[in-house]
């Protein structure tokens, strides 16, 4: 019998080469899976790191997480609770509260620094900022008097007594925390703040003048140039809570004003509007109310609906000490409702120079 081995070996190349196209898809196949999960496990560590780094920088331990975050307008509801409540606070005297620092100490946080007149910078054209500080433009200003910190506990003290004002409500008893007089004052509402600055023969600044006391006429991105340092403020819960004011030195700005970058958000006294060549949404500029829920399982899950009104927001300026540090950048624009308070709300004062 003889066998015919020639249409084996005829197709033997022929096999030969599927089999390796098979190998070399299987390998390729195998390389693109072990180069997903890699991928997908290297970005899960960096997420990892990532949060660690953001929990050592926050300096608050998880379990006491529920001490520090609260739900959104949560503060609002507080404030409302405290301002309208039947429970009246007693507060400090006015002999009371002028003793709370010394002459020197009276004299140096309530200095004034005069801003000449001049052409400044105000928005940027960055495209990784947000939509609202764009365009970049030009504005002219008179000369100005902006204060050289933010209003501190301290001087909101006097206030109280002067006038019968209620006290921020995270004061315990209507007091001051301990060794908290001369650090910003916070839970105070824009109303809150504009009538301190009217008792105070002051107003509140615009954020032109704002933005061009911390900015000086070089447009810089933070008031001590543009590179962030995160030695020259407090913010991204580096600490944890406010700092006194002027803790920052080294964060002055080219006029020498402090904090104007950090520790606590500034109101401002002008509405949220566009600029003009603004290219955001316009209802972004417009408030939005919550909607009580109408559906019996939305109000026993606590939902609620957020609708557009045509009530405008007040303009916060120079982040704070929970912010992201690129949120306080000097062009930076924050919003809210003129009636919530939080604990990194605060203000400053400024004045028209006399003729």
């Amino acid at each position: 019998m003889k066998l015919d081995y020639s249409k084996g070996v005829a197709n033997a190349p022929g096999i030969d080469v599927e089999r390796r196209k098979k190998y070399l898809a299987a390998t390729l196949v195998t390389c693109i899976v072990l180069s997903l999960v890699g991928g997908t496990v290297h970005v899960l560590q960096l997420g990892a790191n990532r949060m660690h780094d953001m929990r050592g920088k926050a300096q608050i331990e998880m379990h006491e997480e529920k001490n520090h975050v609260r739900a959104a307008g949560e503060d609002f509801y507080r404030q409302v609770e405290h301002e309208y409540g039947k429970k009246q606070v007693t507060s400090y005297s006015v002999a009371e509260a002028e003793a709370l620092l010394t002459p020197e100490q009276w004299q140096d946080v309530t200095t004034m620094v005069t801003i000449p007149a001049g052409e400044f910078t105000v928005g940027t054209d960055s495209g990784r900022a947000d939509v609202q500080d764009r365009p970049q433009h030009k504005v002219s200003l008179q000369a100005y008097q902006i204060d050289k910190y933010p209003v501190t506990n301290a001087q909101y003290a006097r206030f109280v007594a002067a006038t019968g004002h209620r006290p921020p409500l995270h004061w315990p008893q209507g007091k001051i925390p301990p060794g908290h007089e001369l650090h910003p004052v916070t839970m105070v509402s824009w109303f809150d703040a504009k009538r301190y600055a009217e008792w105070a023969g002051k107003r509140l600044p615009t954020e032109h003048e704002w933005e061009a006391a911390a900015r000086g006429t070089d447009g810089r991105r933070w008031p001590w140039g543009d590179k962030m340092d995160p030695s020259r403020l407090n913010t991204y819960y580096q600490v944890g809570s406010t700092t006194k004011v002027g803790a920052y030195s080294s964060g002055a700005s080219p006029y020498g004003v402090m904090d104007m970058a950090g520790n606590v958000s500034q109101w401002m006294a002008d509405d949220f509007l566009p600029y003009a060549g603004s290219e955001a949404p316009k209802d972004l500029f417009l408030a939005k109310a919550a909607q009580l829920p109408t559906s019996g399982a939305d109000r026993s899950m606590k939902v609620a609906e957020f609708v557009t009104t045509e009530e405008r927001y007040k303009v916060l300026r120079g982040g704070s000490w929970k912010s992201d540090p690129f949120s306080t950048s000097s062009y930076h624009r924050n919003f809210s409702w003129p009636n919530f308070a939080s604990d990194f709300f605060g203000f400053r004062c400024a004045k028209d120079l006399t003729s």
